[in-house]
This record gives structure tokens, C-alpha cells and sequence, in this order.
């Protein structure tokens, strides 16, 4: 499918996670310097639609440059697919460097690993807009207890269901994730053209909060002491609620466990099912497919009734360079890139849900849709480990793996959770 703006930036802040970091090869420090005036470089991730994201920053590079006689700023929008390695590129050729660049939030800290990164601790403290970021987006710029960047946008996921079938099956929209597990099991008895609900293998952000649901972590632990948590009793629990979703009474293994988060939003979108995880990102590929005004959104329910499933918080951050040589610039552009106004101005433009709970709330006010990625949010969300092993951990499929592994009856969950845990621990073992 075509992928909506929305979509294609938040795959761009997971995907990011997928390259391993890069060897430091060089001295990337700054030459302390900190010029008051000239050009700053600033480096943004390209859009399937670029000019509404353009028009944004162009209004708040016109602003700044106001405020600071003497300076310019360019920018160039990267190409998603070679974002990677130019920016770890940058990291060791400080001469060619940005001074500012967007990155996925799922990368703070294997870029603060190669050492890329300005740690802005004290200019976030003292930043007014600062205590209205939400907790996650904090957590995203986080790494060892010290500030690397300013959060931009955030995206969730939550439950898209067909409002048709639902009225037809004379069904209720699930309150739990056990009533979720059986509706969907009604679905596809009644309608065996239907899968109950679109799930995949490959899918590790739809699967996680089954996981959280239900008490499991990924990991504990902070910084280069991460301990894989997979295989822990309530994990396993997650991950057999999440895996029994798979067979021919809802989504045949055969067909569905080499699926990813695009392929569950295309069946849902194409109406292939009868519900799907989806983010607010998805909106717009849901808006353009043959189930338009036959379908509703819900937070993805808890254990318990009236509980919502804590969902992985994507999004991407605004960073400094520590190579810049125009700190307190790059530092009050930072800023202003990630503000209240602009991550307001981002969303009517693009759709992208700001990080600043103020914010969300407003544009939820304006936009209905919007309401229960933003209830979802504000049940609180979770993140990925803040470790440079994460991107060893999604690159290589630990988690798909795990759950094809169960699917595919190769194991049961409690030795392929075995299995993930230990290869989750010799990546963070490598990272440390």
C-alpha cells in the first residue's frame, strides 16, 4: 500500500533502530567553539509529502533567523533509506556535520554511544516548555539519566474495528484483551472470509503490549547493565495471549505469521479483517481503503475492564551535533524546531501527535480522531531499553523470531522465550 506521511515517518523512527552503530573512527568533539553568528546546517528526514513539513520549519528557520543578526540556517531533507549511514558519517566527519538533525527515537542511545550526540541536560531543565513533554517522549531523549535532544512528534498504536460486522455479529467493541482473543474467534467462525483480527509474527510493536498487559517487561536494568526480561513469567503470558491470536480460528498461521505492522493495517484497510492494531499514523491508509465509514477506533484494552494496554510510544527527537561549533545556536533552534507552536503546526500539516500533553489535548479538541490515541497516551505508554543493543536486538528479528517460532509449533513460548532472552543478553553483553 501507499503509505499516509504520518506512516512512512514513524517507520522511519523504528526502522532507524534496524543498523547497527557504527565505529567511532574519529575525534567528533566540538573544537570549542561556539559562534554567535554564520551558517548552521540542519538535517530533517524527507516525507512521502514533503512541502506541508517544509512550509512548518521554513516559517520557524524565518523566525530564528530574525532573532539572530548575521545567521542562516539550510537544510536538507534526507532521504529515509540512507539516513542511517549519513548520519553516522556525520558523527566522524565533524567538517561535514550538521549542527542539528532529526533522528528516530528509538536511536538516542546508540548515537549517544558513538559519541554524535550534545548532551543538553541542563538547556532541556531550563527550557519553559520542557515540563509539559509527556514522561515517555522524556524517556526518548534519555540515556543514563542525561538529556540528548528535544522530543518531536509521538505516535501509538490503538484498535481500529469494523463498525459493519460488529452491528451484523451483533457483537461488543472488546473491554479486555481475553474478550478481544474470543470476538475475534466469533468473527472468524461466522465470517471465514474475515480474519477476527489481522496480527503478525513480524509485528513486535502491535505484540508488546500484550506483553506490558499483562506485567512482562523486555528488559531491566538501565544503560550498559540491561537484563533481558522476555522470559519471565508474566512475558510469557503476553506472549502466549499474543501467539494464540494465531490459527485458522482467526489469522492462519500459514498466511499471517510472516506479517508485519503494514501488512495487519492493509488487511484491515482492504477489509480482509474485522479489527487491527493500527497507529494514528494509519489513519489516512485506513481513510483511503474500502472500509472508509465503516469502521471506529478504541484504545486497545487491558487485563481489566476499563484498563488500556500500554502501548510503544515511536516518534522521533530533534537533536544538537556535539561536533557543532555554534552550540547555543544549534541549542535555541533545537528548540524552536520542537516547540509547542511547531509540534502544533506539525500536526495540522502533516498529522504527527505532538509530545507536549498540552498540545495533544488541543489538537484532540479540534480532531476527534485523534482522541483515543491521545486517552492511550495519557494511560501511559512504554518504550523500547535505552541501550545501543536495542538496534542489534530489531535488526536481527529476536522478538519475530520468538513468536514465529511459537506459531509455527517449531516451540512452545517457554523455550522460545528461553531462546529470545539469551539472545537478548548476549547483545547487551556486546553494547556494554
Amino acid at each position: 500500500m501507499k503509505l499516509a506521511p504520518r506512516l512512512a515517518v514513524l517507520l522511519a523512527a523504528t526502522a532507524v533502530a534496524a543498523t547497527a552503530c557504527a565505529p567511532q573512527t574519529s575525534d567528533n568533539s566540538s573544537s570549542g567553539k561556539d559562534e554567535k553568528s554564520g551558517t548552521l546546517r540542519v538535517w530533517l528526514f524527507q516525507e512521502v509529502n514533503n512541502k506541508p513539513k517544509e512550509k512548518v520549519v521554513d516559517a520557524v528557520l524565518a523566525d530564528f533567523e530574525k532573532a539572530h543578526d548575521d545567521t542562516k540556517v539550510t537544510v536538507e531533507y534526507i532521504p529515509v533509506e540512507t539516513r542511517a549511514q549519513r548520519i553516522k558519517a556525520a558523527f566522524n566527519d565533524p567538517g561535514s556535520a550538521p549542527d542539528v538533525i532529526e533522528y528516530g527515537n528509538t536511536d538516542t542511545a546508540g548515537y549517544v554511544k558513538d559519541g554524535g550526540l550534545a548532551d543538553v541536560t541542563e538547556d532541556f531543565a531550563g527550557w519553559d516548555q520542557a515540563k509539559d513533554a509527556d514522561a515517555t517522549a522524556r524517556r526518548s531523549v534519555t540515556v543514563d539519566g542525561k538529556v540528548y535532544g528535544a522530543p518531536y512528534f509521538v505516535g501509538v498504536r490503538a484498535l481500529y474495528y469494523r463498525t459493519d460486522v460488529f452491528d451484523e455479529l451483533n457483537l461488543r467493541v472488546p473491554r479486555t484483551l481475553d474478550e478481544l482473543t474470543s470476538t475475534a474467534k466469533k468473527v472468524r467462525a461466522a465470517e471465514r472470509d474475515l480474519y477476527g483480527i489481522a496480527v503478525g509474527g513480524a509485528y513486535t510493536y502491535g505484540a508488546m503490549p500484550f506483553i506490558w498487559a499483562n506485567g512482562g517487561e523486555l528488559a531491566t536494568g538501565k544503560g550498559g547493565s540491561y537484563t533481558s526480561a522476555i522470559d519471565g513469567a508474566a512475558a510469557v503470558k503476553g506472549v502466549k495471549a499474543y501467539t494464540s491470536l494465531f490459527g485458522d480460528d482467526n489469522c492462519p498461521a500459514a498466511k499471517c505469521a510472516g506479517m508485519g505492522g503494514n501488512d495487519t493495517v492493509t488487511a484491515f484497510a482492504s477489509g480482509k479483517a474485522a479489527m487491527a492494531i493500527g497507529g494514528d499514523f494509519s489513519h489516512q491508509a485506513v481513510e483511503a481503503g474500502t472500509v472508509k465509514g465503516k469502521y471506529a477506533v478504541v484504545p486497545l484494552p487491558g487485563t481489566e475492564p476499563g484498563s488500556i494496554a500500554p502501548a510503544f510510544a515511536g516518534g522521533n527527537n530533534i537533536g544538537v551535533l556535539k561536533s557543532t561549533s555554534h552550540r547555543t545556536l544549534a541549542v535555541d533552534l533545537m528548540k524552536r524546531l520542537a516547540s509547542k507552536q511547531a509540534q502544533g503546526d506539525l500536526f495540522d500539516a502533516m498529522g504527527f501527535l505532538p509530545t507536549f500533553t498540552d498540545v495533544r489535548q488541543e489538537v484532540a479538541d479540534r480532531e476527534p480522531f485523534v482522541k483515543p490515541f491521545v486517552d492511550t497516551l495519557d494511560a501511559g505508554t512504554e518504550f523500547v531499553p535505552a541501550s545501543p543493543a536495542w538496534a542489534t536486538i530489531d535488526s536481527s528479528q529476536v522478538l519475530p523470531t520468538m513468536f514465529q517460532e511459537v506459531v509455527s509449533g517449531k516451540k512452545n513460548v517457554d523455550a522460545a522465550a528461553e531462546d529470545a532472552a539469551k539472545k537478548m543478553d548476549e547483545a547487551f553483553g556486546s553494547a556494554g
